[in-house]
């Protein structure tokens, strides 16, 4: 089996591209179009996580308690 070393790596041949401005700028365009896709596929992930949660919390937090015991009470008072 064949194990390069540094000194082939050393003398190995470099690899040039050569591109035209223009395609780097439409390469940068499409980059920021994705980065912007990403986010909003984040945000809408979050928005619904958030509404999920907004509604478990609502399912376990209790009606105010005593309400009807407040009535009763100023009721009785009032006799």
């Amino acid at each position: 089996m064949y194990y390069p070393s540094l000194f082939d790596s050393f003398f190995a041949p470099t690899r040039v591209i050569v591109v035209s401005e223009e395609r780097l700028k439409q390469a940068e365009l499409e980059a920021k179009q994705q980065q912007i896709e990403a986010v909003e596929v984040r945000i809408n992930e979050l928005t619904q996580y958030r509404d999920e949660l907004t509604k478990q919390f609502k399912n376990l937090t209790p009606a105010k308690s005593g309400k009807d015991l407040d009535q009763l009470d100023g009721a009785q008072c009032d006799a």
